[in-house]
């Protein structure tokens, strides 16, 4: 299969290749869309399980990224890089150096921060090769507190329209994955009054969550089994799909994770189910305002006044996926690509006579 004939390509403006068989990189960035500024999106580094499952994550990811941007009201674009490599074991300086002038190549198209398996330490090596970069130590750092943030309050929002509650005290919630995003999101749920139920993959990220939470671990089935009240997907994407949907067992779902639906179907499948999506770009956006924030030299408490907007937002697209039959992904499609997507120019015509 050809790259244009990817089900996953959306008529990307570029896909950008990058080798070094040295430092054994294999990395890939895409550019979806630019209309409305530079194209900026983390550096993730996964340990994919073919060339084509990374093909297939940043194309998707990319284009996460521009309806992120434009849902949020930012003039930026949607880009991503994904790095083929495992981030537990140890990459020599060099390594985040080359990513750094892969991103250099592209002279500002693509400008890049920190994503999973990616540090903070990490970016500053990056950055000693392209200023394209951002979420670094001297800026506001980690963005994942301002993503945990705005997740928090879209699923304030959405309990508050699928439930009628004004809080989240004594809900049961299922937080998938605690890592950086998971682990500041529980802080908050926690905080809040929540019942946390929490999986991941790594023991120690369990056990801390159990020590300063008091949450109760479950195991992978039960993540999407268990009677809850909502579910939070913060790990990796597609955990909304045709297995796992019919077997869900909560009212809302609101998490970090990006692309969680495997495709559009699923939205719908979501809504025909009765359990309320918040679109996941709308109530992760948090990281995104902050890193945009950090290049125009903003101060942070701004940051916090324009992720709380995002509830309006999620209002808006309730209210349109119920005015027109709509899932809520569709809904927040619609608003965004009308942000993003160039208006038609009428077509004129003069003729001399």
């Amino acid at each position: 299969m050809t790259l244009y004939a990817a089900p996953d390509f959306d008529q990307h403006e570029q896909v950008l290749f990058c080798y070094d068989p040295e430092l054994e990189i294999k990395a890939i960035i895409a550019i979806h869309n630019t209309h409305l500024g530079p194209a900026l999106g983390g550096c993730r580094l996964w340990p994919y399980g073919t060339e084509q499952e990374a093909v297939y994550d940043v194309l998707r990811l990319s284009q996460g990224m521009t309806y992120k941007a434009a849902v949020a009201d930012l003039k930026l674009g949607g880009g991503k890089m994904v790095v083929i490599g495992d981030s537990r074991q140890p990459k020599p300086r060099a390594f985040f150096n080359k990513i750094g002038e892969f991103v250099e190549s592209l002279k500002g198209s693509y400008i890049t921060a920190e994503d999973v398996g990616v540090s903070v330490e990490n970016v500053t090596a990056i950055r000693e090769k392209t200023q394209h970069v951002v979420g670094v130590p001297d800026g506001f750092g980690d963005p994942s507190p301002f993503t945990a943030y705005g997740i928090y309050q879209g699923m304030l929002a959405s309990v508050a329209h699928q439930l009628g509650r004004p809080d989240l005290d004594g809900l049961k919630i299922i937080v998938q994955g605690l890592g950086s995003v998971g682990y500041n999101l529980s802080k908050h749920l926690h905080k809040a009054g929540a019942k946390l139920y929490v999986y991941d993959i790594h023991q120690p990220f369990l056990d801390r969550a159990i020590d300063e939470f008091n949450a109760t671990a479950i195991t992978d089935r039960e993540v999407f089994t268990k009677e809850a009240d909502v579910y939070a997907p913060c790990a990796l994407g597609a955990t909304l799909n045709s297995e796992t949907i019919p077997a869900l067992n909560v009212k809302v779902v609101c998490g970090g994770a990006n692309n969680q639906l495997q495709d559009a179907t699923h939205g719908r499948q979501l809504r025909q189910r009765g359990i309320l999506y918040a679109p996941d770009y709308v109530v992760n956006q948090g990281g995104l305002v902050c890193v945009w924030y950090e290049t125009h030299k903003k101060p942070e408490h701004l940051i916090y006044q324009h992720i709380d907007a995002l509830k309006d937002t999620l209002t808006e697209v309730f209210a349109l996926s119920e005015e027109e039959h709509l899932s809520t992904a569709e809904a927040a499609n619609r608003i965004a690509e009308k942000r993003f997507k160039p208006k038609k120019r009428p077509f004129h015509q003069t003729i001399g006579l």
